[in-house]
């Protein structure tokens, strides 16, 4: 495999062809962010079908004996609860309890995992412990890229790539096919809040091509759309971007993720930031993520600290200007009709209705603490 400073997407050139309007960089990788009208492109995955490339998800195999045992001390997530065929999202943590990365983890067969990685490096975090613990493991990036088919009419598309069948395939679980002589793994999966679906093309730098033609193909009739990563849906749905919302300054009882789901501290196994964890959660967090309505003009499809300096949150006072928090993303969302955005706040300041001011490019604006997600709280419309 052909490895530069900076990669290109097994399907860079196909999107490319749509007319990308912008690039971000992504795990080393180019990304397509947007493709012109960002705004366009959230209402099309509302309202119809959407095809992205995420070939930049890259996809960290872990194999052979030790895997499942290696696998579940990298994760805080009990892994005994994960049958072979199933998807998990999961945290890589750091043994002071920092999110390393975010990942979907597929467990394909009884002891071959992949992480189809977030934006941080793990593969060499992962040979390292792997080599200093004696670990009986194969690790590699294998050659398998992801797309995705996201948006109400997304299971359409898929019945007529693969059939009925693929309908069986319940949320977060996955299944193998062939398609035109390529071998996939289909999963109902995807970063969108809508019903969606991820094809992951073994050989892609070979069929990367044939993969996305018949996809676009098969899309035609259900009026299909190539768009970037709806960051607009994202917020609404309270999905967290790794980079902006969540690094490895962040642990996951601060995100609101904590014990009760992705961190099961009462496993028998001994995960990677555990005993951090466990001091964490007995002595309570400073700082909590929230979400927040800001007022004023809309803000555009997407902020982040990627893009420009993260929104300072401040206390509402007349007489001074205590920084209590950031805003980690922010947007307009067009079917709210105001802007919204996750912030890390002192906890102090984290209460539902707690009024604060949010310093933007544009001056200094009033904010709210409000309930996340701000759609869809129990994820209803991906499950259905």
């Amino acid at each position: 495999m052909l490895y530069t400073r900076l990669r290109k997407s097994p399907y860079f050139w196909k999107s490319r062809a749509h007319g990308v309007a912008m690039y971000s960089v992504y795990n080393h990788t180019y990304h397509p962010r947007h493709y012109g009208d960002p705004v366009a492109e959230y209402w099309h995955l509302l309202n119809s079908v959407t095809l992205w490339d995420v070939g930049v998800e890259r996809q960290l195999e872990i194999s052979g004996p030790d895997a499942f045992d290696f696998t579940n001390m990298l994760i805080p997530r009990d892994l005994t609860k994960c049958r072979v065929g199933q998807c998990k999202y999961v945290f890589i943590t750091a043994p002071d309890g920092g999110i390393i990365n975010d990942p979907i983890l597929l467990r394909v067969e009884k002891n071959r995992f992949w992480l189809s990685l977030a934006d941080s490096d793990v593969g060499l975090w992962a040979m390292g412990l792997a080599h200093a613990g004696g670990w009986d493991v194969e690790i590699k990036e294998v050659d398998v890229a992801p797309v995705q088919v996201q948006g109400p009419r997304s299971k359409d598309v898929m019945v007529d790539l693969f059939g009925p069948s693929i309908l069986d395939i319940p949320y977060y679980y996955l299944h193998a096919y062939q398609l035109h002589r390529m071998d996939v793994v289909v999963s109902r999966t995807g970063y969108s809040g809508e019903i969606g679906y991820e094809i992951y093309l073994y050989n892609a730098t070979e069929n990367a091509s044939r993969l996305w033609d018949a996809v676009w193909q098969a899309g035609q009739p259900h009026d299909m759309r190539v768009i970037g990563p709806c960051h607009i849906r994202r917020i609404e749905g309270g999905m967290l971007a790794y980079g902006s919302d969540i690094t490895l300054d962040t642990n996951p009882m601060e995100v609101g993720y904590d014990y009760k789901w992705m961190v099961d501290l009462d496993q028998e196994a001994d995960f990677i930031g555990k005993k951090a964890l466990r001091r964490i959660q007995s002595s309570g967090i400073s700082r909590l993520m929230v979400g927040v309505e800001i007022d004023g003009d809309p803000l555009g499809s997407y902020n982040d600290g990627s893009m420009i300096e993260p929104f300072e949150v401040l206390a509402p006072s007349a007489t001074h200007h205590e920084t209590v928090g950031r805003v980690t993303s922010a947007c307009h969302s067009p079917r709210l009709e105001r802007n919204i955005g996750l912030a890390m706040l002192a906890i102090e300041y984290t209460q539902l209705g707690t009024n604060v001011v949010v310093e933007t490019p544009t001056g200094p604006r009033g904010a709210v603490v409000v309930e996340k997600p701000f759609i869809d709280p129990t994820k209803r419309t991906p499950r259905s």
